[in-house]
């Protein structure tokens, strides 16, 4: 059965955390354009409780969260999913947290506002690093 090629490329499944709902809603909108299905979670205490409940092949993760804090949403991501792919989104000057999540386990990392193109390569290339 070749159904590969039959059939569209399966969507990349992303799960994108932050606390800015109206950034976090736009982004989700904009990506499923691109042909990706989000879900757009608002607080690290949700992401987690998401992420129980569905797989997802790429987490977008912001740094900077009221609840929660990005590196320890990332670290609980990363023992409990470590096939899955974190992309962390940094405010600026928050390189060096960035640079700290790279040591736990992500990806990579963007500083918002990211350009959406860049985003889009990103997860293209998480995705198909992680499985």
């Amino acid at each position: 059965m070749s159904d590969k090629n039959n059939s569209q490329e399966k969507k990349i499944k992303v799960l994108l955390v932050d606390d800015e709902i109206g950034f976090a809603d736009i982004l989700a909108k904009r990506l499923g354009k691109r042909g990706m299905a989000v879900t757009p979670v608002y607080t690290g205490t949700g992401a987690i409780q998401t992420i129980r409940k569905h797989d997802f092949d790429v987490a977008v993760l912001d740094l900077k969260m009221e609840d929660m804090d990005g590196i320890e949403v990332l670290k609980i991501f990363k023992k409990a999913y470590p096939e899955m792919e974190v992309i962390m989104l940094t405010g600026h000057g928050s390189e060096k947290a960035a640079k700290e999540g790279i040591e736990y386990g992500a990806f990579d990392y963007l500083t918002k506002p990211c350009e959406l193109e860049d985003l889009v390569k990103k997860i293209h290339e998480a995705a198909h690093q992680g499985g």
